[in-house]
């Protein structure tokens, strides 16, 4: 991977091996710069929000890890004996540095490309449904997660309805809201432009409906963020 393409993984090298705190700048045509603390990747159970405690009590069995990052959540699982755990990242710096925190399974597979193995947990958080990227995306993303899933499995995804965000406009008709397209950046470093999918839970859950799965909405959080529990049909 070109070096200047996979932010968080210098970043979050940078931090875990020589404690630098630079944060990772957050650019998009829609909204002002942001900033992700890099630190806050690091976080341990207690400094993460409530959707996500939910979310990692409610892993079942042999759990698969998508998007793990720095690996806080998998590390957390571990702990669990009654768990499997397994995480991915398309970030190869991530998995480096996941590996040298103690997750003890953890490859560079980006989660549309896997093949060939079943799971009763697909963990996604951190705004989980961003991977999606667009709605025209979700059938697919529906059609895999059930080549992935064994009888009885879920997916735990997190997402944010960003409706708020939009009280005084006229949101435009010909694209959904929660479609955004970003860039990041670390000191010199910048990556390619990507999109991002926030879902609102009325569409998910007909989304769901519509791809052979239901949608139970778990736990809301303080920002417009919740968890859903999405399960195949019996």
């Amino acid at each position: 991977m070109d070096k200047n393409k996979d932010i968080f993984g210098i970043a979050l090298k940078a931090f875990y091996e020589e404690n630098d705190k630079t944060a990772i700048n957050v650019h998009s045509p829609d909204f002002d710069d942001d900033i992700i603390p890099v630190e806050y990747l690091f976080r341990d159970f207690e400094e993460m929000p409530k959707v996500e405690q939910t979310a990692l009590k409610r892993c079942k069995g042999k759990v698969l890890d998508v998007g793990c990052g720095a690996g806080s959540h998998a590390l957390y699982l571990q702990k669990n004996k009654d768990l499997q755990i397994h995480a991915i990242d398309t970030s190869q710096g991530a998995v480096e540095i996941a590996k040298k925190r103690g997750v003890e399974s953890v490859t560079h597979q980006d989660f549309f490309h896997i093949e060939n193995e079943k799971f009763d947990t697909i963990l996604m958080l951190m705004n989980g449904s961003g991977i999606i990227e667009k709605l025209e995306n979700l059938e697919n993303f529906f059609q895999h997660s059930k080549s992935l899933l064994n009888e009885g499995g879920k997916i735990l995804m997190d997402s944010s309805d960003l409706i708020y965000l939009y009280e005084d406009e006229i949101i435009d008709p010909d694209k959904y809201y929660g479609e955004f397209e970003y860039s990041v950046s670390y000191k010199e470093f910048k990556a390619d432009s990507f999109n991002w999918l926030y879902i609102d839970p009325e569409l998910l859950m007909k989304y769901a409906e519509a791809n052979g799965f239901q949608c139970e909405i778990l736990e809301e959080g303080e920002n417009h963020d919740y968890l859903a529990a999405l399960r195949l049909k019996q």
